[in-house]
């Protein structure tokens, strides 16, 4: 195919300054360039614009160009590899397509056109961007005591600094209120080192078992026992919460396995003055051993009083 007439190629009439070609050559290179032109013949369009450019803009390969056409300005010659896209134009100043494209967003600034046209094989396929990714995100395992865990707490940690591995930090990390097993609890930028910035650091945080307490949820749970008196005739027990000890009435009649509830002596929710629940789960229990003077009342009591505790179930 035959060339096509350079002012053709980049818009311009034969009279045109030096200024308007390289402004008309910008606005091609740029428009054809392969990080904003993804079409088959952009590679193609792209050196074409150059070629011309790389004459029109020299005036001794210009004139020579004006007189004899193709023939005498001889086929265009790129420098391969030339690391910052700069053409010397003879007595026309350097170019720099980086002036107009950024000094490090693209993978083809550290090509020459040549290599350029290599990798995309014609124009039919595209190079794919390097992106500047962020370091890996790490992980450390905490052990908490239950009561730490549910009321919150501060732990220190060693970490290694993220732009130098070799040397390390002591920071304080605030664990919020009501962290369960297996809660993570991220640490922004304290992960691993990486050109975008470092990765988050995660604590996994492992919870003790208490002798006594248990959660559900935000929920407080404690198992009390009471006699099978206190169950009968109802008494006042002093039980255990996350803010000391306090009294609970347990009405008469109460059954095993009944629950009284505490509002809002649970967990606290996150970092808000919000509390769940404490839930008192009775436990009755009977004597293991009964003097003579026992059997005898609890006979008197069974000859009295013959409530028949089974009359509801639903095998009868």
């Amino acid at each position: 195919m035959a060339k096509r007439d350079y002012y053709d190629v980049l818009g311009l009439k034969r009279d045109a300054s030096g200024a308007q070609i390289k402004s008309a050559y910008r606005k091609r290179a740029k428009n054809f360039h392969p990080d904003v032109n993804g079409s088959p013949d952009a590679a193609e369009k792209f050196k074409e614009a150059t070629e011309a450019y790389e004459v029109l803009c020299d005036p001794q390969k210009r004139k020579t160009y004006d007189t004899y056409g193709h023939a005498g300005a001889g086929e265009f010659a790129g420098r391969p590899g030339a690391r910052t896209y700069t053409w010397s134009t003879g007595q026309g100043a350097p170019f720099d397509l980086r002036d107009f494209f950024g000094r490090s967003q693209s993978p083809f600034m550290d090509m020459g056109l040549d290599e350029i046209l290599g990798a995309l094989r014609g124009g039919k396929s595209r190079v794919r961007r390097k992106r500047r990714t962020r370091g890996a995100d790490l992980e450390h395992h905490i052990n908490l005591d239950f009561l730490a865990a549910v009321r919150g707490t501060t732990v220190s940690l060693r970490v290694q600094l993220a732009d130098d591995a070799s040397r390390s930090e002591t920071i304080e990390v605030k664990i919020p209120p009501g962290v369960r097993e297996a809660s993570r609890v991220r640490i922004r930028g304290k992960g691993a080192p990486g050109a975008a910035g470092p990765g988050d650091l995660y604590l996994i945080v492992h919870v003790a078992n208490h002798p006594y307490f248990r959660t559900e949820g935000d929920d407080i749970y404690v198992d009390v026992p009471i006699s099978i008196v206190e169950a009968a005739l109802g008494a006042k027990v002093d039980v255990p919460t996350l803010d000391g000890m306090t009294s609970v009435s347990v009405p008469a009649g109460t059954g095993g396995g009944k629950r009284l509830r505490l509002r809002g002596k649970g967990v606290a929710k996150g970092n808000s003055k919000t509390r769940g629940d404490q839930y008192i789960v009775i436990k009755v229990v009977p004597p293991e051993k009964i003097s003579k003077r026992g059997k005898e009342l609890l006979d008197e009591f069974a000859r009295t009083e013959t409530p028949d505790v089974r009359k509801d179930v639903p095998w009868k």
